[in-house]
């Protein structure tokens, strides 16, 4: 029974470091993005298997139990033994019904993904029914319901500009998410009779075997219902149909490039009447022409004239409140730094402002005035002082 190769799927090797798949994982999940590949379904879940695999191989633990056994359990310590023990090997015509896989197939799943083993949602055949079977412990002849899923989270990235960052804003954003079917009501079914499974008699379960082993499985045909039902036309049985929905998304006042706002219950309807995922809303701050946001600081060049920088002066400078007056001292130097305390962005978490910082940028006169350059000359003649001096002592 093959399983995920995690390292396969991040393009690392079994002895990658903790950094390598890091960044391996970034730039995969950055290429694969749904954002950036709307519509695209092969993306869309080579974007959920590369979530899983950096799930398992970021922590170190789990990372220890997978490379010992192949897959991760919640249930195997890091150097302790699988379920059934140490050294446990199934003899000829061993029957796995009822045996205890535990948390076999609960790898965690990533930001839009469904979780557990590649595939995600419930519902088909192949190796989540397998293993569904085992840590059920689904009965003989017993007829189950549906399982019941959360539904996925969703990530959208939002662009917004500088002063929607700094005070804050109310936008309104149309998202494409699986809603509940309004046909069926979210249980997939048209309605009518429903009839005995012909393939697993009603069971929910048939028997598959694999050299030595037996074990059951989910019925293909009837989802593991053991009944037959007519499926709605409108969300084909799935219960959920995809819809386009507007949210009011509240950017709070300083909020940066890479905040994360979490919108409860407004990710994907879940399957079998279970809980909606998430929404996940990272922004983006565009740059603004004067204002460079650093930390919880403002950083502004200022521009000042030769006369200002020698003899000082009292300037108006642009902060995030709006003007404010600011004191250049005498022998100002190009490129000196004056600090304008709590002008900067507010940090929610700390309650304190930052500073606005000034970059002097001294700028030469107009020389093609006759009257500037005499006084150029005159100022040359009165001050004698070479800046070169200590130049030459560090060479």
């Amino acid at each position: 029974m093959a399983t995920e190769n995690y390292y396969e799927t991040l393009g690392v090797g079994k002895k990658a470091t903790h950094e390598e798949i890091r960044k391996a994982y970034k730039r995969l999940a950055r290429k694969h993005h749904p954002d950036l590949n709307p519509s695209d379904k092969v993306a869309e879940d080579r974007f959920k298997k590369v979530q899983e695999a950096y799930s398992i191989l970021s922590d170190a633990k789990k990372r220890e139990v997978y490379d010992q056994y192949g897959f991760y359990s919640d249930n195997i310590p890091p150097g302790g033994a699988p379920p059934g023990g140490a050294g446990y090997h199934p003899g000829p015509g061993m029957d796995f019904n009822g045996f205890d896989f535990g948390d076999f197939t609960r790898t965690a799943g990533g930001a839009g993904g469904a979780g557990g083993f590649p595939g995600g949602d419930a519902g088909g055949g192949g190796f989540r029914d397998l293993f569904d079977q085992f840590f059920k412990r689904s009965g003989g002849g017993a007829s189950r319901t549906p399982q019941q899923q959360q539904g996925s989270d969703l990530e959208y990235g939002l662009d917004i500009d500088f002063w929607q960052a700094i005070r804050g804003t109310q936008i309104r954003l149309t998202i494409n998410r699986q809603e509940l079917c309004a046909t069926c009501g979210g249980s997939g079914s048209a309605g009518g009779s429903e009839t005995i499974c012909p393939q697993c008699h009603g069971s929910g379960t048939i028997e598959q075997n694999a050299g030595a082993m037996r074990f059951k499985v989910s019925c293909s045909r009837c989802g593991g219902t053991g009944r037959l039902r007519n499926t709605c036309p409108a969300c084909h049985g799935d219960g959920r149909v995809s819809r386009q929905d507007t949210v009011e998304v509240r950017i709070p006042a300083g909020a940066r490039t890479g905040s994360r706002l979490r919108i409860s219950g407004k990710g994907n309807a879940g399957a079998g009447g279970g809980l909606p995922g998430d929404l996940y809303i990272t922004t983006r701050v565009q740059p603004h022409p004067v204002f460079d946001w650093q930390g919880d600081d403002i950083h502004v060049q200022l521009p000042i004239t030769v006369s200002e920088a020698g003899l000082g002066a009292k300037i108006d400078v642009p902060t995030i409140d709006g003007r404010a007056t600011l004191r250049i001292p005498p022998g100002t130097q190009n490129g000196q730094k004056l600090r304008m305390r709590e002008k900067g962005v507010l940090n929610s978490k700390s309650g304190k402002r930052g500073d606005e910082i000034v970059e002097i940028v001294l700028r030469a006169p107009d020389t093609r005035d006759e009257k500037v350059r005499d006084l150029l000359k005159e100022l040359q003649t009165a001050d004698q002082t070479d800046p070169r001096e200590d130049l030459w002592t560090k060479v």
